[in-house]
């Protein structure tokens, strides 16, 4: 479904991303692990066509992508659920969720998609016409994952989710990932949080200072003794 070839970005002079070569079949659920400042929203910006790559080709399902507006890779189906949630705080929960519509017209599928957040996030249906500003941690990442699913994804980049929440929380967020993968979504994860990304995924990226470092099955990074020393604090 996704594919890199020699990915370089550059952000001024700086470059972030370096030659950066990686697939994702349709349907699967990986992660993307690394510490603050390796580089790992800089490459998902980079597939989202928020930043250009320098060099190098993204290809989505065949079709490269590598100089498309970010609006229009939205539109072919990819969504990023960005680090820092970056709600709409002055808008009530149900105006965040349809922002993230936008490009799309079928009022019936919309609604549909609606009903699917609601029945992955109860609470936000509860608290629909709650601005957003006034939610938990938690909730507001909730919201973010919700409004990335309303515009169809067919992919969806899921940038340091666990970020600030407490432990319980992260569980459930991390459930209803997992379940949204089970429903048929292809799911890029970004993590800090090595041990439960690798718990939910099955393969997984390591990334340093803009490169790739480890690639394999996440049962095998788990036990990979780098990763473990690394980020898993063993």
């Amino acid at each position: 479904m996704l594919k890199l070839t020699n990915v370089t970005t550059m952000i001024g002079e700086h470059q972030v991303i370096h030659d950066v070569s990686l697939q994702i079949a349709r349907g699967d659920f990986v992660a993307l692990l690394g510490g603050n400042g390796a580089g790992k929203t800089s490459l998902f910006r980079t597939i989202v066509g928020v930043l250009p790559p320098a060099r190098g080709k993204i290809e989505f399902k065949g079709e490269e992508i590598s100089h498309i507006a970010a609006h229009k890779i939205v539109g072919k189906g990819i969504a990023l659920c960005p680090e820092g949630r970056q709600l709409f705080p002055q808008l009530p929960v149900y105006k965040n969720l349809m922002l993230g519509a936008y490009h799309r017209k079928d009022k019936k599928g919309i609604e549909e998609t609606l009903e699917q957040v609601y029945t992955l996030f109860p609470r936000l249906k509860e608290r629909y016409k709650q601005m957003a500003g006034t939610f938990s941690g938690g909730e507001q990442q909730m919201l973010a994952v919700g409004r990335a699913i309303m515009s169809k994804p067919e992919l969806l980049l899921l940038d340091e989710p666990s970020m600030g929440l407490a432990p319980l929380v992260v569980e459930g967020i991390a459930d209803a990932i997992t379940q949204l993968n089970k429903m048929g979504i292809t799911i890029f994860l970004s993590e800090q949080n090595a041990q439960i990304a690798l718990m939910i995924t099955r393969h997984g990226y390591v990334m340093e200072n803009g490169h790739l470092v480890l690639e394999g099955l996440s049962k095998d990074l788990i036990t990979n003794e780098k990763v473990k020393k690394a980020y898993l604090g063993t």
